[in-house]
């Protein structure tokens, strides 16, 4: 059996070589994202623990935001003196460094990455533990004098004797450029600006007495775990944190753990896609082949083969193709990690392919999920071909299972159908978003389940609908393909399923990102009052010198600012929420229309009050009057008492969790160091809109980094935001479309092989050459389209549940992207015509007189 088995995989290697693809694929992404991840991880561990001092003091950051302030933390740079008289320190010295500044050459251009790095301005103190070397010029001495890094100098055109602007918190300030240093190290990617280390303090913190952290060199023979506990009982235990340079440089991995995790879980979407998809491919290669060699398993029974050899030996075909498939996903993987690790290197991130880490768990990953596609893919067919009868052998077999009852199907197809489509109606009436989503999830797979097991039953309907013009339009040709794509629902069903998984997903993400765009083009039309907002381009603060800029300018009549601030609130319900607030000026409905449950902005923004979001405060027991207390960075805290309660939808601006807002006083006490988020601009009386935007982008040329936006800015920006989940979604599509293409070349190709004869025949009474590759791209097409029309159907029905769900955080508007699903079955009409082109020109070239003669 092991023999019969090795030399009919042999003899069928060609046609299991598109379904190796698909276990390629699969395998290839997920190696992939594990190696990249891993090499990454592994270099910032080492850049991280390489940099780190023995022990850092910083301030203690207790509060989170997702949502910059401006402020920075410090600690009093005399702190490094008292830590220096700590018994087995050898140096202690203040650092200052600073992120995502702005600094601008001569002509107002960035000099910082355009990828998303930061722009970090920092003092020149110079360890062996330092990432950088100087390299060219001289290190900077006292004020006006900086150095660049390298990377940054190269690629923006810097060179020594340059004059840089550095905008920092305290206002800006001008520098010559007299030196370049060189990473040691892996670049990350951020630009880098060294000042003299009094200069650092002074101009990027407003005083030189002032530093972001201490850095502790530990003497000969003293660990790093027995200096913190000196450090930290030296300092106290009140605003400062002592770590090690082991937490350190973890919790540096841990802030980059976002942008990888990011990374890896898309590649792990398209590993996911590419197995559901690949499952249909095999399914459908192993069933054709078991069905083409009935007489031949029908041998095998007759010589003494019992079902479980057969079975065994239809399994083993299964494993070596996952062996091959994984085998070679594994290699492609590795080469497709270089290939992210080059395109990071030309974003600024200076990787090594040298440096790559293949761990023991990425092989193990690529072979359990090769191997285990290709087992359970084929286990079915295996228990098919397990039955095939010893009689078998004395028949011309016809094609197992096409004359079989779809009875099973039907009812099972039903019951999983109706359970979704329960589910999908339960996720439309909930009225909470958790639930809503775990019904959707629910509903979402069901239905596809349903969809896939009674695809067959759909098969005779959609086909006799979708190819009902085929023997009009090309008479006995077009019937001939319309009856083909009928002969076996179950193989068509199947062909077709692997191009209804990625169309279903598109149809609902078309759905639901048209309904995202078409609700926040809405809300800003009824939120957004103002003429103009300036912000920055990446939504960070921007110094006060902006804020004058602006309110200088000519034409300007009202300016409102706003704030953002990181607080904790301790709610009557004996919860602790940490979310992020904002601060206004008192013109807020000036700018702003906002919805009012209770309370006003007036009331909102006094001294002492704050405002809420009315169904925050109903879940935690809040009504209008209570007093909360508040805590913000630097263990400041107060007690604010709720003025005012919105009923804002979150795509009004409002969508921070419990959507709290105070005065602008507020902010700038607690926070006193931020800076302005946005600012609410109105045009003076008698000063068109259109009239002030010129001046305003004037006033602003000297600052790259904010913009004006009106309204319609306002909704390409929120329309460029999504715009990038949904290209993610066009790329899995992509890809999807990629396997079941090869899932339909695969079908014709062996259906071309069964049909030889008949091909054979065909020919011999008259068939051309032409009519028969016209005859099968028509076959491809229907079956492609009626994959299309399935999964856009079921991707409709999820669009419009997932709309359901974001009305319960607002997004009350639907839309149908009417545009991009008729695009969609045109394109799924261009796959089928593609798939077919190889497997029409194999059966155009057939012999005649062969074919006819063929077994």
């Amino acid at each position: 059996m092991l023999k019969a088995t090795l030399r009919s995989f042999l003899a069928h290697k060609g046609r299991l070589l598109l379904s190796a693809l698909a276990v390629v694929l699969s395998v290839a992404f997920v190696a992939g994202s594990l190696i990249f991840s891993d090499t990454v991880t592994r270099t910032f561990d080492r850049l991280f623990a390489s940099t780190s001092a023995d022990v850092t003091v910083a301030p203690k950051d207790d509060l989170s935001s997702a949502v910059p302030t401006g402020a920075v933390q410090t600690v009093p740079a005399s702190l490094a003196a008292k830590v220096a008289d700590v018994a087995g320190v050898a140096s202690a010295h203040p650092d200052v460094s600073v992120q995502n500044i702005t600094v601008v050459d001569s002509d107002n251009k960035s000099v910082g990455p355009t990828t998303g790095a930061p722009t970090i301005a920092t003092d020149w103190f110079l360890t062996d533990r330092s990432p950088v070397e100087l390299t060219s010029g001289h290190a900077p001495q006292g004020t006006g004098e900086a150095m660049l890094d390298a990377d940054t100098a190269d690629k923006k055109h810097v060179g020594i004797g340059d004059t840089l602007t550095v905008m920092a918190q305290p206002g800006s300030f001008k520098v010559k450029i007299v030196g370049i240093a060189t990473f040691t190290t892996t670049n990350p990617g951020a630009a880098l600006v060294f000042l003299d280390t009094k200069v650092a303090a002074a101009e990027l913190l407003g005083s030189a007495d002032r530093a972001t952290s201490i850095s502790v060199d530990a003497a000969p023979d003293v660990s790093d775990a027995v200096l913190k506990q000196r450090v930290a009982a030296a300092v106290g235990a009140g605003p400062y944190e002592v770590k090690t340079a082991d937490e350190e440089a973890k919790s540096a991995a841990a802030s980059l753990g976002g942008f990888l995790d990011v990374i890896k879980y898309v590649m792990l979407g398209f590993a996911g896609i590419a197995v559901l998809v690949g499952v249909f491919l095999i399914v459908n290669t192993f069933s054709m082949l078991i069905a083409q060699r009935t007489r031949e398993l029908g041998l095998l029974r007759a010589l003494g083969a019992d079902r479980r050899q057969v079975r065994r030996s239809v399994l083993t075909e299964a494993v070596l193709l996952g062996l091959v498939g994984s085998t070679l996903g594994l290699a492609t993987g590795i080469g497709l990690a270089a290939g992210l690790i080059k395109l990071m290197s030309a974003f600024g991130m200076n990787l090594k392919t040298t440096d790559m880490v293949v761990s023991w768990a990425t092989p193990v990953a690529a072979y359990v999920v090769g191997l285990g596609v290709t087992f359970v893919a084929a286990y079915l067919p295996a228990r098919r071909a397990a039955t095939v009868s010893p009689m078998a052998a004395l028949a011309d077999a016809e094609i197992a299972g096409v004359g079989r009852p779809l009875k099973t199907r039907a009812i099972v197809g039903s019951v999983v159908g109706v359970l979704g489509a329960a589910a999908l109606a339960g996720c439309a009436a909930a009225s909470k978003t958790s639930s809503a989503a775990s019904l959707l999830g629910l509903g979402v797979v069901l239905t596809l389940i349903a969809t896939v097991i009674a695809g067959p039953l759909l098969v005779r309907p959609g086909i006799r609908v979708l190819g009902g013009a085929f023997p009009a339009l090309f008479g006995p040709v077009g019937r001939m393909s319309q009856r083909n794509a009928l002969r076996n629902p179950r193989r068509t069903g199947a062909t077709a399923a692997a191009l209804m998984v990625g169309l279903a997903l598109v149809g609902g993400m078309s759905v639901a990102s048209a309904s995202m765009s078409k609700s926040f083009d809405e809300q800003i039309d009824k939120t957004l009052g103002a003429d103009y907002v300036v912000q920055n381009a990446n939504g960070t603060p921007f110094p006060a010198e902006v804020t004058d800029a602006v309110r200088d300018t000519q034409g300007v009549g009202l300016v409102v600012r706003q704030r953002f601030a990181p607080v904790a609130v301790r709610l009557p319900d004996g919860k602790r929420v940490e979310t992020t607030a904002s601060g206004y000026e008192d013109q807020l409905d000036d700018v702003a229309h906002v919805t009012y449950a209770e309370g006003d902005s007036a009331a909102a923004l006094a001294d002492g009050a704050m405002g809420m979001d009315v169904d925050f405060a109903e879940d935690h027991d809040v009504k209008l009057g209570s007093v909360i207390p508040v805590e913000f960075p630097g263990d400041r805290t107060t007690r604010l008492k709720v003025a005012a309660l919105t009923d804002q939808d979150s795509a009004e601006g409002f969508g921070v969790q419990g959507g709290l807002f105070f005065g602008i006083a507020t902010v700038e006490k607690y926070v006193p160091d931020g800076q302005d988020s946005a600012l609410y601009v109105n045009a003076a009386a008698g000063t068109s809109a259109d009239q002030l935007r010129p001046g305003l982008e004037k006033a602003l040329d000297p600052y790259p980094q904010v913009q004006v936006r009106d309204q319609a800015d306002y909704k390409k920006l929120v329309h460029d935001q999504i715009a990038v989940l949904l290209y993610l979604v066009y790329a899995l599509l992509g890809l999807a479309i990629v396997i079941a293409v090869l899932g339909v070349v695969n079908t014709l190709a062996l259906s071309v092989v069964e049909r030889t004869r008949e091909i054979g025949l065909l020919r011999a009474i008259g068939l051309g050459r032409r009519q028969l590759r016209r005859m099968i791209r028509l076959e491809s097409v229907v079956i492609a389209v009626f994959g299309a029309v399935l999964g856009l159907a079921l991707g409709l029905v999820w669009g419009v549940c997932i709309q359901q769900v974001l009305a319960l955080q607002g997004m009350q508007a639907l839309a149908i992207p009417w545009t991009t699903i008729v695009a969609v079955v045109i394109g799924s009409a261009v796959v089928g015509v593609v798939a077919a082109l190889l497997p029409a020109l194999r059966a155009s070239r057939m012999n005649v007189l062969a074919a006819i003669a063929h077994e």
